[in-house]
C-alpha cells in the first residue's frame, strides 16, 4: 500500500514541510507506508500527472495553497481517468473552509482533511494499513471505496462527502518528530522550520487570526534542533512562526542559543513584529554576527484607521524606534511589509504609508496587494468594505472603495521600481543621492514607472547594465544638471556589486589614469598594506581580482554628497579632477547585502 503526499511548490528553492511533517508524526512503524513527492507550479500538469502515475499510488493527498491550487485541480480532474481506484484526499489552508463545496465540485475525491492534519493523516494512515494488510474486512456486498467512507467517520478533522467529522483538538507541537534527519531532499532548498503556531493577533487578512492560541514548541527540543542545522552548516533556516517574538522567554532562548554556537554561515530568519521587541531582546540582535539572522516585520500601513479596520494593533513610534536602533547595529538584515488595498488606504495614503516605512531604510520594503484569504476575517467583510478581489487564486485586490483598479495599476508599476531599483541592492548610492531631486520617495519610484512606460521599456528585460542605463537616462531627464555625479555613482554601484570585465559604456575614459593605477598595484605588492590577504599573489593578478577606480566625488560618503547636492555650482568647480581613489576588495563583502569591501582615498591623504 502506498499513500502519496505530493506538494507542488512555488519554486524550486522551496520545500513543503506540511507533507513531511505529516509523515514524520505517523510515526516509523506507518512511516513506510508513505511516500513524498514535491513539484513545482513551473513544471507542465501533464508532467506532474505522468510522474503521478508511473508512482501509482493507492491514495493520494495534495498539499493545497493559493499559489498552486489552480494546477491541484487541474490534477484531480484528470486523476480519476488514469487512476480510477486511487483515492483522493486533499489537505491545506486553500481547502480547508470550503471543504464541502469543493466535494460537491470534484465528486472524484474521498475526502477533506480539515486544519491541522498531523493526528488526523495518522489515523487515516492506520485505517488504510489496516484495510491494505486485511485487518478490517468490509461487510459483503460493500466496495473497498464504501467501507472506507464509513469507517473514516469516526476519524476527526475530516470532511467527507456524507459531511464533516468531528473538530480534531490541537495537537502538541512538541510531539512532532524532527522533518531534518535525512538533508538529502533539501539539497539547495531553504529549509523551513516551525517552533510555534498560531498568533496572539487578530490581524483580518491573515488565516493565523482563526486560531486563538499560541502553542510553542519545547525550548529544550528546538535547541537540539537548531544544533543539527548549525552542524550540518545548512545556509538557510526560516521559521515560519507567525509572530516568532509573542514570547519574551522563547525569543530570548533561541536568540541566545543561535548566538553562542553561532557556526559563521547559518542565517536564520524571523517573522516578528517589532513594535513588542524589548530593548533586552534589541541588545542580543546588536550582538549578533554580521549575516547571522534577518528579520521580516510587517508594517502594512501606517494609516489609524486602516490599522483598526484590520485589527492590528501597531505603535508606529515605537516599530521606528525599533528598526532604527537594530539598523544602527548594521549586522541585521531588515525586511518590511505593505499590503496595499486595506479598507480606508487611498492612492495618497497608500503614498504617505510607503513614505513612511521607506525612511525606515530597510534593507528589502516590500509592496504586497491585499489577498483575500477563504476563511479569513477580510473574507467576511469584504463586501462591507466594498473590496472587489479576483474569484481565482491568489484572491488578490481588483478594487476597492478607496482604491480604484487604475490605482492598483499604477502602485504595480511603483512595485516593480522598487523590486528593481532598491531591493536589489544595486543601486543603493546613486538612488539615495537621486531621491533628493524628488519631493518625497514615492514620488521618485512613481516617476521612474511612469518614464519607463513612455519610453516602452521592459524593466525585467534588459541587461543589469541596461538598467543603470535606464537610470542614468532617467536621473539627466530630472535632475540634468548633476548628470556628472550620477554618472560617477552609478559607476561606483556597479564595481560594489561586480568587478566587471568590461567598463560600462557611460563610465568615464581611464587612459590618462593607467599608469598611477599600475603603480599603485607594484606598490601593493611590496608593501601589502591594502590588500594583506592576497600576499601569494603579483601586483597583475592584484589588478585582475580587485579594482582601483578614480573619482571626482567621494561617492561612498552619503552625507558628503548630500552638501554636494545642496551646493553643486560650488562643487562641480571643486571637483573638475578626480581626486579621490575607492579599492573595491571582492573577498571580503557586506554579508547584508554583498556589496565588496571599499577603502578610499583622497590623493593627498586618507579620506575617511
Amino acid at each position: 500500500m502506498k499513500f502519496l503526499l505530493a506538494a507542488i511548490n512555488a519554486k524550486y528553492i522551496h520545500s513543503n514541510p506540511a507533507i513531511y511533517s505529516l509523515r514524520a508524526y505517523a510515526g516509523e512503524e506507518l512511516r513506510q507506508f508513505v511516500e513524498p513527492a514535491e513539484y513545482t507550479i513551473n513544471q507542465p500538469m501533464q508532467e506532474i500527472l505522468a510522474d503521478i502515475y508511473v508512482r501509482k499510488p493507492d491514495i493520494i493527498g495534495f498539499s493545497c495553497y493559493i499559489w498552486n491550487w489552480r494546477l491541484v485541480q487541474e490534477l484531480i480532474g484528470e486523476l480519476p481517468k488514469l487512476l480510477p481506484d486511487t483515492q483522493i484526499w486533499l489537505g491545506g489552508p486553500e481547502v480547508t473552509f470550503d471543504a464541502d463545496r469543493i466535494l460537491r465540485q470534484y465528486p472524484g475525491l474521498t475526502g477533506v482533511m480539515v486544519g491541522e492534519g498531523e493526528a488526523t493523516f495518522r489515523e487515516l494512515l492506520a485505517y488504510y494499513v489496516r484495510v491494505s494488510t486485511g485487518h478490517m474486512k468490509c461487510e459483503e456486498g460493500y466496495t473497498k471505496k464504501t467501507c472506507g467512507q464509513q469507517s473514516l467517520q469516526e476519524i476527526s478533522g475530516l470532511c467527507l462527502p456524507a459531511g464533516y467529522t468531528s473538530v480534531r483538538e490541537p495537537i502538541d507541537l512538541s510531539t512532532i518528530p524532527f522533518l531534518y534527519h535525512d538533508l538529502k531532499p533539501f539539497e539547495n532548498k531553504i529549509i523551513y522550520y516551525e517552533s510555534g503556531r498560531g498568533c496572539p493577533f487578530r490581524c483580518s487578512y491573515c488565516l493565523s487570526s482563526v486560531e486563538k492560541h499560541v502553542r510553542l514548541r519545547d525550548i529544550n527540543v528546538v535547541k537540539k534542533e537548531l544544533q543539527f542545522f548549525l552542524d550540518h552548516r545548512v545556509k538557510q533556516v526560516k521559521f515560519v512562526d507567525r509572530t516568532f517574538n509573542c514570547s519574551h522567554t522563547h525569543t530570548m532562548a533561541v536568540w541566545q542559543y543561535i548566538q553562542e554556537h553561532d557556526n559563521g554561515v547559518t542565517n536564520f530568519h524571523f517573522e516578528i513584529s517589532a513594535d513588542i521587541l524589548r530593548e533586552e531582546e534589541i541588545a542580543l540582535l546588536k550582538g549578533f554576527r554580521p549575516g547571522l539572522a534577518q528579520l521580516e516585520i510587517g508594517v502594512q500601513s501606517v494609516n489609524p484607521m486602516t490599522l483598526r479596520a484590520i485589527g492590528r494593533v501597531t505603535d508606529l513610534e515605537k516599530l521606528e524606534h525599533t528598526v532604527a536602533a537594530i539598523r544602527s547595529g548594521a549586522n541585521v538584515h531588515q525586511h518590511l511589509d505593505l499590503i496595499a488595498g486595506l479598507p480606508y488606504e487611498d492612492y495618497e495614503s497608500f503614498r504617505n504609508s510607503f513614505n513612511r516605512v521607506y525612511r525606515m531604510r530597510p534593507e528589502q520594503l516590500q509592496l504586497g496587494f491585499l489577498k483575500v484569504l477563504k476563511g479569513s476575517g477580510m473574507w467576511e467583510q469584504a463586501a462591507e468594505y466594498g473590496i472587489v478581489y479576483m474569484e481565482q487564486p491568489p484572491y488578490e485586490v481588483l478594487y476597492t472603495k478607496w482604491l480604484s483598479y487604475e490605482d492598483i495599476l499604477r502602485l504595480k508599476r511603483v512595485e516593480e521600481m522598487v523590486e528593481i531599483y532598491y531591493n536589489s541592492a544595486q543601486f543603493t548610492h546613486t538612488m539615495l543621492f537621486l531621491e533628493r531631486a524628488f519631493p518625497d520617495p514615492f514620488s521618485m519610484y512613481e516617476a521612474l514607472a511612469s518614464f519607463c512606460g513612455q519610453k516602452g521599456y521592459a524593466i525585467y528585460g534588459p541587461s543589469r547594465a541596461g538598467r543603470y542605463h535606464i537610470l542614468l537616462e532617467f536621473a539627466i531627464k530630472y535632475d540634468g544638471k548633476r548628470q556628472a555625479a550620477y554618472r560617477e555613482l552609478l559607476v561606483f554601484d556597479m564595481y560594489l556589486r561586480e568587478n566587471l570585465k568590461s567598463r560600462p559604456e557611460f563610465a568615464p575614459e581611464l587612459t590618462s589614469y593607467r599608469e598611477a593605477v599600475r603603480s599603485f598595484y607594484k606598490i601593493e605588492e611590496k608593501e601589502r598594506r591594502c590588500l594583506p590577504d592576497y600576499r601569494e599573489y603579483d601586483w597583475k593578478q592584484l589588478m585582475k581580482m580587485t579594482h582601483l577606480e578614480p573619482f571626482a566625488c567621494p561617492v561612498w560618503n552619503t552625507g558628503q554628497m548630500a552638501e554636494l547636492y545642496d551646493n553643486w555650482d560650488e562643487a562641480e568647480k571643486l571637483h573638475k579632477e578626480k581626486r579621490f581613489l575607492a579599492l573595491f576588495d571582492y573577498r571580503k563583502r557586506n554579508p547584508l547585502n554583498y556589496e565588496a569591501d571599499v577603502q578610499h582615498w583622497y590623493q593627498e591623504g586618507m579620506q575617511g
